[in-house]
């Protein structure tokens, strides 16, 4: 082998190394055993915290506030008495004595005849938006004592029911704590038990023509079966005695073809002609008499029926039940306020919310004005109602206050719970 090629195999051996060598990563170096470091320390970890501010979507896991016990119930009941009586209890559940305000307001055209020590009937002014008559009483609860109040009215429709709310408020009267309502319904002797009205199917003539019919069918078809038996007896009856010798073939007569009797089919047709003529009309009946005219047209893009009711009755829509015990506006030709006491009730197995934009007072010449959520901030001790969610099955009374221009107090309040919602409307006396 020639010099050179040997020079050259070697440095490509030692080429070859180097690579090797430099593609083996170093050892490190052996190095004296330290003392075992002490772990990291670790920052605490703070707890989540609610955002300063709030977010621009609901928070799913926020759950609603419970919604706190008021001090002061009240219960209204009425009497089973001829004329509208109504017992109130006033209950204070706290340890403290409590003195308050307790109104009654009594339906338009009643007035009181008999008032418990301590009441008086006052009348509010023509264009506050009040109710015609309202009775009033100032009272000290002693602690964990229940204060029982009573009234009794007349009105013009004697057999009319009544609604007449009640409601519990501060000494000063500008916040409730709680609110009842009930609706005296005169009673009714009992009336004797009303016979129903037989179905026409079943009255005796309609039954005897049946039977008749059934037997002229069957002596009729009788009749007509013995009829075409005649022939094929008599010529049966007819035939000669035989003989040895085979008789020839006699040509068989051509038989018809049997048709029904006309005694038989025109009975039958005017049968199912009755019928199907009776189970048309009384299928159109029923559904005209199912279609209600009283109803109102809804969209159906709306969420459950709107309900009409007056102050006092308990209203439901889709989610809530509004009760409108009390509305009262001040006095005055400009802008004014009307506060309106409402009780609201979450029917479902969720929180809801509900908004201020949403709840309106319609006035005279058929314009609305929406809360006013900064005086309905300031009439609930500055808490914002509308801020937090309503909890399942949760029940509170507060005010809710709208301000109107003029000297006509709104016709009617229009609550919902929600954007799609059909909501309730409440006519203010």
């Amino acid at each position: 082998m020639p010099a050179s090629t040997r020079h050259h195999r070697a440095l490509a051996v030692f080429v070859h190394c180097l690579g090797i060598l430099s593609a083996v990563p170093a050892l490190p170096a052996a190095a004296p055993p330290a003392a075992a470091a002490p772990p990291p320390v670790v920052a605490p970890t703070p707890e989540p915290a609610m955002p300063s501010a709030p977010p621009a979507v609901p928070t799913p896991t926020r759950a609603a506030p419970p919604v706190a016990k008021p001090p002061v119930t009240v219960a209204v009941v009425p009497e089973s008495t001829p004329a509208p009586r109504y017992r109130i209890q006033v209950r204070n559940s706290g340890g403290t004595p409590v003195d308050t305000t307790v109104r009654q307001e009594l339906p338009p055209g009643a007035s009181a005849t008999a008032i418990t020590a301590g009441g008086r009937a006052t009348r509010a002014a023509r264009g506050t938006g009040q109710s015609a008559t309202e009775v009033t009483w100032q009272l000290k609860l002693p602690a964990r004592s229940t204060t029982t109040l009573g009234t009794a009215l007349t009105a013009a429709a004697p057999a009319r029911p009544l609604t007449a709310p009640a409601c519990a408020y501060a000494r000063d009267g500008s916040r409730p704590y709680d609110c009842a309502t009930a609706t005296w319904t005169a009673g009714v002797p009992a009336a004797a038990p009303q016979r129903s009205e037989t179905p026409p199917w079943r009255r005796t003539p309609v039954l005897l023509a049946g039977l008749g019919t059934v037997t002229v069918l069957a002596v009729g078809g009788v009749w007509t079966w013995r009829r075409r038996r005649r022939p094929v007896a008599a010529a049966l009856s007819g035939q000669h005695p035989g003989t040895v010798y085979p008789r020839p073939a006699a040509p068989r007569p051509e038989q018809l073809r049997r048709k029904p009797s006309v005694w038989l089919i025109v009975p039958v047709a005017a049968v199912v002609l009755a019928g199907t003529v009776g189970t048309a009309a009384w299928t159109a009946t029923r559904q005209v008499a199912a279609v209600d005219t009283d109803s109102q047209p809804t969209s159906g893009a709306w969420l459950g029926q709107g309900v009409n009711g007056a102050v006092g009755e308990p209203l439901r829509e889709s989610a809530f039940e509004f009760t409108v015990y009390r509305v009262a506006c001040e006095p005055g030709a400009t802008a004014r306020q009307c506060e309106a006491t409402v009780g609201v009730r979450n029917l479902t197995p969720e929180q809801q919310s509900w908004h201020g934009r949403l709840q309106r007072a319609y006035l005279p010449d058929g314009n609305f004005v929406s809360t006013d959520e900064q005086a309905t901030r300031a009439a609930n001790q500055g808490r914002d109602v509308f801020a937090q969610p309503m909890a399942a099955g949760s029940r509170t009374v507060l005010p809710l206050v709208f301000t109107v221009a003029g000297k006509a107090p709104p016709e009617q309040l229009e609550l919902r719970s929600g954007v799609f919602s059909a909501g309730v409307r409440v006519d203010v006396p």
